[in-house]
């Protein structure tokens, strides 16, 4: 079967260990189910996992990707879940087993046209998008939904900033939010992408950095080093710091922790979501109406291409991956 997967890492030139070409077809083990891939997306993390991160050159050669919509032989088209559990016996949110995984790092990813997953995780596509629309709800969409929903502790009228609006799950934050009644605020240091920003539901646009005119309830941060101090300095006293990545690196120049103790503030980690997080993602996005906002669509054999753009910082919404 076709397959984008990495065959080798490199830290400083990620694309050079991407290969799109043929691998063996998945066979099940008990408990897990192989299914057609009908569509997929890319995430930050692909890059990651090329660059080595989560995913150690033992492991290879590993197939990519956590999104996908697949063809289920009862229930048609579903979402697939692509957190999995690593600890026998774990109940409970699969977030917080401290052996769970993607899809892609211990087992193979969607970039391919099959994939296995253990049983049950999967959840009907909402019927008002497409199969690549749909597969965006996968990772970006689901991690922003727990964002929002879980841990920010944000109501109707409230203000959120999003830190770099532009990628997948910063887009999917504005929209959630926005269709959720809150009042969104985004950073970019592209024009364009705040400007697009503001078509898709934020009400202020502002360059990275600038002073803001008021006080935010809650920051939702991916950028994490080059951000962090602005993020700290944009929130209320008492206000709330969500957490689920950090593109920019990991160790700010100021940890900010005499602001964050005198402010009284909460800074919050988040990780992906559970499957009842994301049935309630579909459930929320059909009562809505909302679709994801596509950047591009490629086809599988041009994973390279899409991932080439993804680094450049080109992208502004999803990465979509046509397989069928």
């Amino acid at each position: 079967m076709l397959a984008a997967y990495a065959e080798s890492i490199s830290p400083d030139d990620p694309l050079r260990g991407l290969v799109v070409g043929e691998r063996p077809e998945p066979e099940p083990e008990p408990g897990w189910t192989t299914l057609p891939v009908v569509a997929a997306g890319l995430n930050h993390h692909d890059l990651w996992s090329l660059r080595g991160v989560g995913l150690p050159e033992e492991r290879l050669p590993m197939i990519l990707g956590c999104d996908a919509v697949a063809e289920h032989p009862e229930l048609g088209e579903v979402v697939v879940y692509p957190v999995t559990t690593g600890t026998a016996g774990w109940e409970g949110d699969p977030t917080l087993d401290p052996r769970r995984s993607l899809l892609s790092e211990r087992h193979q990813g969607t970039l391919a046209e099959y994939v296995t997953v253990p049983d049950g995780s999967w959840v009907r596509r909402p019927h008002h998008l497409d199969a690549v629309e749909a597969a965006a709800l996968s990772t970006s969409w689901l991690t922003a939904y727990r964002m929002l929903f879980s841990r920010a502790d944000v109501r109707p009228g409230d203000t959120v900033l999003v830190q770099g609006a532009g990628g997948g799950v910063a887009t999917a934050l504005v929209q959630l939010g926005a269709a959720a009644g809150l009042t969104v605020w985004v950073t970019s240091r592209s024009e364009e992408k705040r400007e697009r920003a503001l078509t898709l539901g934020a009400e202020q646009a502002f360059p990275t950095g600038e002073r803001l005119p008021a006080r935010v309830d809650a920051v939702l941060e991916s950028v994490g080093a080059a951000t962090w101090s602005h993020s700290v300095n944009a929130l209320r006293p008492g206000g709330t710091i969500v957490i689920c990545g950090a593109t920019s690196g990991d160790a700010p120049e100021r940890a900010e922790l005499t602001k964050i103790f005198f402010k009284q503030l909460r800074v919050l980690g988040s990780t992906m979501g559970s499957r009842q997080d994301l049935e309630g993602l579909c459930r929320f996005v059909s009562s809505t109406g909302l679709r994801p906002a596509l950047d591009r669509t490629y086809p599988l054999s041009d994973t390279a291409q899409a991932l080439a753009r993804m680094e450049r910082g080109d992208v502004v919404g999803q990465v979509g991956i046509q397989v069928r």
